[in-house]
């Protein structure tokens, strides 16, 4: 269990990220960002890497939204991981995380590790789809054709490419989220809810 000292290390690591980058992140930065020294976080965490390995672990957190909410439907539970997940350019931290959870998985052929991670990390937003979609079809939401377990594969596939290509090129994040709402209105909304914004 991580102690309060390697919370904040996490969280100063997590900031340091969006700063510098993965390239020219340093202990050091992490240091100057906790208010503390180089040595001090090597008592917690051995390397730069653990460090890493450690935020991306914690991002399901950071990402409440991403939870289900208790009273919320399965539509405003879908809508609420959408908005998380394609946060607005004028956003300036998300889309700091979003350009450095960017820069990670560019080195996960090269890290077993940190893939390790962000593997467990993509089942996590795998699973909260699948748990919206099958809640929304058991409701009437979505349609009954819609497979739980394949579409969220599939939607989770789309939003990550939609983000990569959102930080890559000129496409907004606005585009994004409006991508995405659409596919679903479209392929897995009931028929009697076409006219319903998830």
């Amino acid at each position: 269990m991580e102690d309060e000292s390697g919370s904040a290390f996490v969280d100063a690591t997590g900031r340091a990220l969006c700063e510098h980058g993965y390239a020219d992140l340093t202990l050091a930065d992490v240091a100057t960002e906790a208010d503390t020294s180089t040595s001090a976080i090597l008592y917690h965490y051995g390397s730069k890497d653990e460090l890493l390995e450690a935020v991306i672990e914690d991002l399901p957190e950071r990402f409440e939204c991403i939870e289900d909410r208790d009273g919320s439907s399965p539509a405003d539970r879908f809508d609420g991981l959408l908005q998380v997940l394609c946060s607005p350019e004028d956003d300036p931290e998300r889309r700091q995380l979003r350009i450095a959870a960017f820069e990670l998985a560019a080195q996960a052929p090269y890290n077993p590790a940190l893939r390790k991670r962000l593997a467990d990390l993509d089942d996590v937003l795998v699973e909260r789809f699948r748990r919206i979609l099958a809640a929304g079809v058991d409701a009437g939401v979505f349609d009954p054709g819609v497979q739980p377990a394949r579409d969220a594969e599939c939607l989770a596939a789309t939003v990550t490419g939609l983000q990569v290509r959102s930080i890559a090129s000129d496409s907004s994040a606005e585009e994004l989220y409006e991508a995405v709402r659409r596919h679903v209105e479209r392929e897995l909304l009931a028929e009697d809810r076409q006219d319903v914004t998830p």
